[in-house]
């Protein structure tokens, strides 16, 4: 059934399609400018999107600046946030009320708090109707983002297994369509975790906005005193457990005795904010690494920065597709990671192995926790400019052919028109769709 040919409750026929989208939060990372990025791309003559969200922290940035800057007025519900509760049922009443008032043709969630009360919401909006009494439910349609997942390196054993098996239940009961960012995540949840039906899943890449990239801020060489030839080294993230800063400060002390203060001794530079900042900086202290380190904060001047950067590092335990690499391969920076979640997927081909660390056309990685072998990673691109300059410019081929918001926003429009096209009956069993494959 097309879209013109859907029928709402009360037997119209509507113009465009209503998409209500949903994510708990729109704390600082890449989902929050996922969501505005859609929300803005997709309010058109053919889509009608309605964003709703949570209420941070108080202890994580806030991105409703983002939100507005985009156009995008989000519709809050301030008893959603990240951690599960019992205001969780006073959730999904409100998503609910909201479904029955904006009758949506789509529901679209985001993240695992969001796509849990979303999607049980969305069940219920399902079969709440007389026609249920005719085993015909409501025609809306549910879809959910994983941007990555907390099957490992969030929770413990027992928790963790408690929301692989929600997952398993919400992917059976409620969800006609799974988006992963990666063919590495849909591995990992379809194959490993066994959450959804291969069918059900459709790989569509993340994309940025390029214009936000081109956009100038402050000189972080001029604001830190530092000459040209000084080293940047950078990271950018929420400093919480899973982006495992504690690493990157334990590789940056290696590197700093190992350079034993030559001249191409680098500078370490950490872009975020987030509850672990003050135990971050002793740390820091600690090491002996007052000198070289520098904690900026939260930087709504972020992007800018990466191009000022010789490299970037990532030290995380677990990721979807790490924005941060995209928009620093996007300004031609070379990328020191640890090989986890989609990470690989970003770095094109390998070429080399060397101490515990793997040489890529992008940049270079290394295991999980590996703190010896990032700080050899680190040292040896701090010793090769121009190696980092040519993993730089392939990075920007790649990510300009390959992660435009264009084309993120295309893909989405793909997979809503074949929603719309699809009863439920006739939901798909076969091979996972690669909307993106060709690009």
């Amino acid at each position: 059934m097309t879209r013109n040919q859907t029928r709402k409750d009360d037997g119209s026929t509507p113009s465009r399609l209503r998409v209500v989208r949903i994510i708990d939060r729109l704390n600082i990372g890449g989902p929050a400018k996922h969501v505005v990025w859609l929300t803005a791309g997709l309010n058109s003559d053919e889509f009608e999107t309605t964003l709703i969200t949570g209420v941070k922290p108080a202890d994580e940035g806030d991105m409703t600046y983002f939100a507005r800057e985009a156009g995008v007025e989000p519709m809050v519900i301030k008893e959603m946030s990240r951690e599960l509760g019992p205001r969780d049922i006073i959730v999904i009443g409100k998503l609910l009320r909201a479904f029955w008032k904006l009758k949506p043709d789509i529901i679209h969630t985001h993240k695992a708090k969001a796509g849990a009360a979303g999607r049980i919401a969305a069940l219920l909006y399902r079969w709440l109707t007389p026609s249920a009494l005719l085993l015909r439910p409501r025609r809306c349609k549910v879809a959910h983002t994983f941007h990555g997942h907390i099957f490992h390196s969030y929770y413990g054993k027992a928790k963790t297994r408690f929301f692989v098996a929600i997952e398993r239940a919400l992917a059976r009961l409620c969800t006609d369509r799974i988006v992963v960012i990666s063919e590495q995540q849909r591995r990992e949840i379809c194959e490993r975790y066994k959450v959804g039906r291969p069918g059900q899943f459709h790989v569509i890449p993340l994309g940025i906005d390029f214009d936000e990239m081109n956009k100038n801020g402050e000189s972080l060489r001029s604001e830190l005193r530092l000459t040209d030839d000084k080293p940047i080294i950078g990271i950018v993230g929420r400093l919480c457990e899973v982006k495992n800063h504690s690493m990157f400060l334990e590789a940056a002390a290696q590197v700093m005795r190992e350079s034993n203060g030559s001249h191409n001794s680098p500078h370490f530079v950490i872009i975020g904010d987030g509850h672990l900042r003050s135990a971050l900086e002793e740390q820091s202290n600690e090491l002996g690494l007052s000198s070289a380190v520098t904690f900026t904060g939260f930087r709504e001047d972020a992007p800018s920065l990466y191009r000022e950067m010789d490299v970037l590092a990532l030290t995380s335990l677990n990721e979807g597709t790490p924005l941060t690499m995209i928009e620093a391969m996007r300004c031609a920076r070379a990328v020191a990671a640890t090989e986890v979640g989609g990470v690989a997927d970003l770095m094109g081909e390998r070429r080399a192995e060397r101490e515990g660390f793997t040489i890529w056309d992008h940049g270079v990685t290394v295991a999980s926790r590996d703190t010896a072998a990032m700080a050899r990673a680190l040292s040896f691109l701090i010793e090769r400019p121009e190696l980092r300059r040519e993993m730089g410019e392939r990075g920007r081929a790649f990510v300009t052919k390959r992660m435009s918001r264009e084309r993120l926003i295309g893909d989405i429009r793909q997979m809503y028109r074949q929603m719309a096209q699809v009863s439920p009956e006739m939901a798909p069993t076969g091979e996972p769709e690669r909307l993106a494959q060709s690009n």
